[in-house]
């Protein structure tokens, strides 16, 4: 017979929103169980980073158990999540377990979407999850090493980024920058400039949400570092020597890195949830799921709009931002109290380049900063949305002696899969 357990509240994810969430209803001494496959939180906007080894695993990931170690009220459960029933609010565990509760916060997060493009999911490598940038970071120098074996030198290496949005701008720019500072000391400037980085997107610029003028910088500095733009022309295959464009043109690769876009994770549509756009959650202006009252939906897992009723875009301060004010709402249906609807404060956006080199539209004036200005401010405000102190020392201490050295101090390893 299975297992049950009851609390007052279940929130299935520990990203951003499952967390944000759990933290605020600890402080008013609320029961949470919260549930995630992983027993870390990982700050998903640095996983670039790891990829090309500019700060550690340790950096990015924190144990779930940590966060909450002063939080009595907090019981961390690592484990899969089979099923979802938001009509009894209960939440099945991979090994039978049927965990109960008054309230139920869905924070599932999201997966790569692959939009039914021939051998996408099955020769690129996503860049959503701590694993994916590991591998990531394994096969690249994997990669590196088989092309400088001992019969000879190999120059048929390229990384191709599919999507322009600020995962693929971010990490082709850290791709090119390797390539122009640290690649060069460890084997030669001639391999190096033998290493091709391409950037497609079916749209005619990169970063779309930004401005034109954030747009235009962002094209001109990569270019500069060397980056090949495939602008306004999608890809229709890829396969494992690169990929095919729409208008029958080829680029070849040995490595293609999907950062094209998300979709709902897979419990959503099997939980019988209301889907919206992307296979996500059209949330009610309180956070709940329609027609499901109890039931809360944040982060990637939802449609989530702003006081004008228009849509907020799938980022981390929106996921945070949300999981906070679920928190006040539930504490609310616990208490006897009314729900707000939420409001979401715009601070702005921002994409890393390259050294010295990033943009930033700052507030719901979007006040824009480019270059250096852009650049440390990135920094800060990274540093500030780390999980823990010693994340922050550490990104910290990996990102001086980045920008002062041009050295790596962080090395990848890892398994090396077969894509």
């Amino acid at each position: 017979m299975a297992a049950t357990i009851s609390k007052d509240v279940i929130v299935v994810g520990g990203g951003f929103a499952g967390v944000a969430t759990a933290q605020h209803l600890a402080r008013a001494g609320v029961e949470v169980l919260l549930v995630d496959k992983n027993n870390y939180h990982q700050f998903q906007p640095l996983l670039y980073q790891v990829a090309t080894a500019q700060i550690g695993v340790s950096e990015v990931a924190r144990p779930l158990r940590a966060i909450f170690r002063r939080h009595r009220s907090v019981r961390v459960a690592v484990s899969e999540v089979t099923a979802l029933d938001p009509k009894a609010k209960t939440v099945t565990l991979a090994d039978g377990t049927v965990c109960s509760a008054k309230i139920l916060v869905v924070a599932v997060g999201a997966e790569a979407n692959f939009f039914g493009i021939t051998g996408a999911a099955e020769h690129s490598y996503p860049m959503y999850s701590l694993d994916d940038a590991v591998g990531l970071g394994a096969r690249m120098i994997a990669d590196l090493d088989r092309a400088d074996s001992v019969t000879g030198r190999d120059h048929n290496l390229g990384l191709i980024v599919v999507g322009g949005g600020a995962t693929g701008v971010e990490l082709a720019g850290a791709v090119a920058h390797n390539l122009r500072s640290a690649v060069p000391r460890l084997f030669s400037e001639e391999f190096a400039q033998a290493t091709e980085v391409h950037l497609v997107d079916m749209i005619p610029t990169v970063l779309a949400p930004f401005s034109e003028r954030s747009q235009q910088y962002s094209r001109e500095q990569l270019s500069k570092m060397g980056v090949r733009l495939h602008l306004g022309v999608g890809v229709t295959e890829v396969r494992p020597d690169g990929v095919t464009l729409k208008d029958g043109s080829k680029i070849p690769g040995s490595l293609v890195v999907w950062a094209g876009g998300l979709k709902a994770s897979r419990l959503l549509g099997e939980s019988g949830l209301p889907q919206g756009k992307g296979g996500r959650i059209d949330v009610n202006p309180d956070l709940t799921a329609p027609e499901f009252d109890g039931v809360y939906v944040l982060g990637d897992a939802a449609n989530i709009t702003d006081s004008k009723g228009r849509a907020l875009p799938q980022l981390g301060s929106v996921a945070q931002q949300s999981g906070k004010w679920a928190a006040r709402n539930i504490h609310a249906d616990l208490t006897g109290g009314y729900r707000r609807p939420f409001r979401y404060i715009d601070k702005g956006i921002m994409a890393m380049i390259g050294r010295g080199a990033a943009v930033a539209e700052v507030g719901p004036g979007r006040r824009e900063l480019h270059g250096p200005l852009a650049f440390f401010a990135w920094l800060g405000v990274h540093a500030a949305l780390l999980s823990g102190v010693w994340q922050r020392v550490g990104a910290a201490a990996s990102w001086s002696v980045d920008y002062l050295s041009h050295s790596r101090p962080q090395v990848v390893l890892g398994r090396v899969d077969s894509k």
